[in-house]
């Protein structure tokens, strides 16, 4: 009596919402970075902060890809050498304007690059936006004037300028990295461990300079136990949790889910701002949190959002690799 061989049973689909929900935790570790910076940085203490950060993150990326490290050609390295001259530009604007400005603020504004981005490629190709997408540029912007009022319409704080700064250089960060052929073939890992070891090194020159702050030795000395698990929050949590999640979502979700999860990133800034920090906006300061949501939301759409998203760490320290590397 012959047997009829009976197929094995397909293994059942993994439900999208265990590849969603790591990648939603990477946005609210995101968000909630903004605070934790905030409270572990003084004006005097910038330098040592950031190098304190990416020192300890970087013997684990350097460990977890030194294969793919050696595997880098001489231009691969001089261009991500270059990108992470950049990058610590990026940084330093965020890390000195949330020590001047809420952390509300910052998470809000610096959501402008995914506004500044598209506008900046247009310029670049000489191809106009979408009047759906000038249109919720409009509203992020309005929406920073009203951030920034607090309780009347006066001139913005420094921290706000600089945080308005650091979107339009990290703007520059992704149009260089794109069109940058010298790096087109270089893998997240190895992109990103090389630009966060350039930007230590620029931390580390400048803190050499006399009256630059604090030593990373003095700052860590005077450390206590807050600031060091907001240290290791930020290393940790922020920077090496956020860069493996996002290596192991882009194989399992399309680009389009995770950039879009990511791009919650705002949101949770600000919860966490007023719900954690006590921060306060007012009238103006709400109806300004909610038009740069929407504008950023609507734009994102507007532009497609089918990009990579970013595969470095969120900022104020984030190590964009491959948009964005936004973090």
């Amino acid at each position: 009596m012959s047997s009829i061989a009976v197929p094995a049973p397909l293994p059942a689909p993994r439900p999208a919402w265990l590849t969603d929900l790591p990648v939603l935790l990477v946005a609210v570790v995101w968000g909630a970075s903004y605070l934790a910076a905030k409270g572990i940085t003084t004006t005097h203490t910038v330098l040592a902060v950031l190098v304190l950060r990416f020192a300890l993150v970087l013997p684990v990326l350097v460990v977890a890809g030194h294969r793919r490290l050696r595997a880098l050609t001489a231009a691969q390295w001089r261009g991500a050498g270059l990108l992470g001259l950049v990058l610590a530009c990026v940084f330093l604007l965020e890390t000195y304007g949330i020590v001047h400005t809420s952390a509300t603020n910052a998470g809000l504004i610096i959501s402008l690059t995914m506004i500044f981005t598209p506008l900046a490629e247009a310029a670049v190709t000489r191809r106009m936006p979408s009047r759906a997408f000038l249109a919720a540029a409009a509203v992020s912007v309005a929406g920073v004037v009203l951030l920034t009022q607090g309780g009347g319409f006066t001139a913005p704080s420094t921290g706000d300028l600089l945080m308005l700064l650091a979107a339009l250089v990290r703007t520059v960060h992704v149009l260089v990295m794109a069109r940058t052929k010298s790096v087109a073939g270089a893998d997240s890992l190895s992109l990103t461990t090389v630009q966060l070891g350039g930007a230590v090194a620029v931390f580390a020159a400048l803190a050499l300079i006399p009256g630059s702050g604090a030593s990373p030795w003095a700052a860590a000395a005077a450390f206590g136990p807050r600031e060091w698990a907001g240290l290791a929050f930020l290393s940790v949590f922020c920077t090496l949790f956020a860069f493996f999640v996002q290596m192991w979502a882009v194989r399992r979700s399309s680009p389009s889910r995770v950039s879009l999860l990511l791009g919650t990133e705002p949101l949770w800034a600000a919860a966490a701002g007023i719900a954690i920090g006590g921060e306060h906006l007012g009238a103006w300061g709400l109806l300004g949190a909610g038009l740069v949501l929407a504008g950023t939301a609507w734009g994102r759409r507007a532009a497609g959002t089918g990009e990579p998203p970013r595969t470095g760490p969120a900022a104020p320290g984030a190590a964009p690799a491959a948009e964005r590397t936004r973090s």
